[in-house]
């Protein structure tokens, strides 16, 4: 059977191109008379998630999350349209050699 990625999450979070988990900040919904108009404005932000609660996001989506401290340079790209034809024409060349 397949794994399902968790729709509840999704709608809450959103993953960025570089794998960062971006979200809204807890508490700003109601209840705000108590709180100072900075804090307030500080909620409006939204923040990025820990590496540690992104860790356990992972299992939730099924897939992996980059972070805060994993380098960009882990992240496997996919070439640009130019790029793949250069690696099918190299290709190419090493195969008729």
């Amino acid at each position: 059977m397949k794994n399902k990625t968790h729709k509840g999450l999704l709608k809450r979070i959103r993953i960025t191109k570089t794998g960062k988990v971006r979200h809204k900040t807890a508490g700003h919904k109601h209840l705000r008379s108590g709180k100072g108009g900075a804090k307030l404005r500080q909620m409006r932000q939204g923040g990025v998630m820990a590496d540690a609660d992104a860790k356990r996001l992972e299992r939730l989506l099924f897939r992996r999350l980059r972070g805060r401290t994993q380098p960009r340079a882990a992240i496997k790209r996919s070439p640009s349209p130019a790029q793949r034809r250069a690696l099918v024409a190299k290709r190419k060349a090493e195969a008729t050699k």
